[in-house]
């Protein structure tokens, strides 16, 4: 591995800034020594990589930390890669940039590639051979609307709330806004993000309704008890402070940046909504992979090392540091390390161990799993971004040509052979995750029965047909 004496320096005079005691180690050069981009490049592996020069894009957030990592601890050059990483404006920038070709691959919100292949937005063939992380995402209101919530909110002997919280507590505070003749105003990143599918799921967990889509409405605010719109996520804190909306459902580090600034106080996070739910994806487009199918099994083999190395003990410090830099997430390290480093903060002061609110390998956290896939195809249902109704083989049939377990298995088999992984590390598996009710609401849902679940649902769009 080549080292870098000017990012390590930097790395250096980083830590010390930020107090972090441990050892940066080295990192890889970037694009330097990088060739031709149609130039086949033989690794170790014994890959012919088709195009080495790449550029992945990302939106500002602790999960994009594997492709930091892939980066910065030379992942991507020991598969002969040459990696441009670059961070977007918005979710629409990037998906735009990937369908256009600007960028070889990108960090994607999980609903990004489905509802491009399911006919909800702009249309096109993207796949994901790689899940980046499992949870990592919050609900945070306003101080206002807490202190109005709060005496809703059972407390323990210790005199704290207890969690979970659910929406029960809102839903006053909701009512009290109505008879007042004010619009309860939240945000969520994106129409197909796992935030705006986190928070209706919340939502109408209480009886809450967050509103429809329609083919005449795509602001999704049909008889909705609470008005949801879009806020790019760095900009969430900022938003709240202005009182434009009272709460938000984001990803981290901008949960712990309102607490951090006294603005806001989290309530719930995505893990208590859905325990150890899928959240971001690595997108390419399908005819990228199919042009340089080597080159796409060799950054997926990187990006599963980066996720390995994320949940290998002692190594979330280092990780915070590198997040912590300005190409990257480039928030203070003390607030990326309130969520990354296994703990998180609610109102101030009330911190509390959460080793899973950030999974990067544990729990296969990498494999694109179908019924991961085919939830989120049923929230576009419940809430009609999917306009019509569809049978169960649609929502197999979609998923299958989205989520790429077979570009996953082929990478993780090279890493099993030099070492990388270990054969336990690979999961047996159909596709199917095991039917589960660990959802905020105990409701079980099946990936095999995608119909089942819909109409189980007293809030939200019914499936009717088989």
């Amino acid at each position: 591995m080549h080292i870098n004496l000017k990012r390590t320096f930097g790395f250096s005079l980083l830590f010390s800034a930020s107090t972090l005691l441990f050892n940066c180690g080295g990192s890889t050069a970037g694009t330097e020594n990088a060739t031709d981009t149609e130039q086949n490049t033989e690794t170790t592996t014994g890959l012919d990589i088709e195009k080495p020069q790449l550029t992945f894009g990302f939106i500002k957030l602790t999960d994009m930390a594997p492709l930091a990592i892939a980066k910065e601890l030379g992942y991507f050059e020991d598969e002969g890669l040459f990696v441009t990483i670059e961070a977007q404006s918005n979710w629409k920038n990037v998906l735009d940039r990937v369908i256009d070709g600007q960028l070889d691959g990108s960090h994607m919100l999980a609903g990004q590639p489905i509802a491009a292949g399911a006919g909800f937005g702009r249309q096109a063939a993207l796949i994901t051979p790689f899940s980046m992380d499992l949870n990592g995402n919050g609900i945070t209101v306003s101080n206002d609307v807490w202190s109005k919530m709060k005496p809703n909110v059972p407390k323990g002997d210790d005199g704290k709330p207890v969690h979970p919280i659910k929406a029960d507590a809102l839903a006053p505070v909701i009512d009290a806004y109505k008879k007042d003749g004010k619009p309860f105003k939240m945000g969520m990143v994106f129409p197909v993000s796992t935030h705006n599918y986190e928070i209706r799921y919340w939502l109408a967990a209480a009886g809450i309704n967050p509103g429809y889509y329609t083919a005449d409405n795509v602001q999704g605010q049909v008889d909705a008890d609470v008005l949801l719109s879009v806020t790019p996520p760095p900009q969430m804190p900022a938003t709240l402070e202005a009182g434009t909306i009272y709460g938000y459902c984001v990803g981290e580090p901008w949960n712990q940046q309102a607490v951090f600034k006294g603005i806001g106080v989290p309530v719930t996070t995505n893990y208590d909504v859905w325990k150890n739910n899928p959240e971001k994806v690595f997108v390419m487009t399908k005819e990228f992979t199919e042009k340089y199918p080597n080159t796409a099994t060799a950054v997926t083999k990187a990006l599963i090392r980066a996720g390995k190395w994320l949940d290998e003990p002692g190594n979330r410090p280092k990780a915070v540091g590198i997040l912590s830099m300005p190409e990257y997430v480039g928030a203070d390290s003390v607030v990326i390390a309130n969520s990354m480093t296994g703990t998180f903060e609610f109102e101030k002061g009330d911190k509390r161990s959460m080793p899973d609110f950030n999974v990067f390998f544990r729990y296969h956290a990498t494999y694109p799993f179908y019924s991961d896939g085919i939830w989120f195809l049923t929230q576009m249902r419940r809430w009609g971004q999917i306009t019509e109704s569809k049978p169960a083989t649609w929502y197999e049939e979609t998923i299958k040509e989205i989520y790429r377990p077979d570009i996953w298995k082929k990478a993780a088999d090279l890493l099993v052979e030099e070492g990388h992984l270990s054969a336990g590390d690979i999961p047996q598996t159909d596709g199917y995750k095991a039917p589960s009710s660990d959802f905020i609401d105990g409701v079980t849902y099946d990936g095999k029965d995608p119909i089942g679940y819909l109409n189980s649902f007293s809030i939200g769009n019914k499936e009717e047909v088989n």
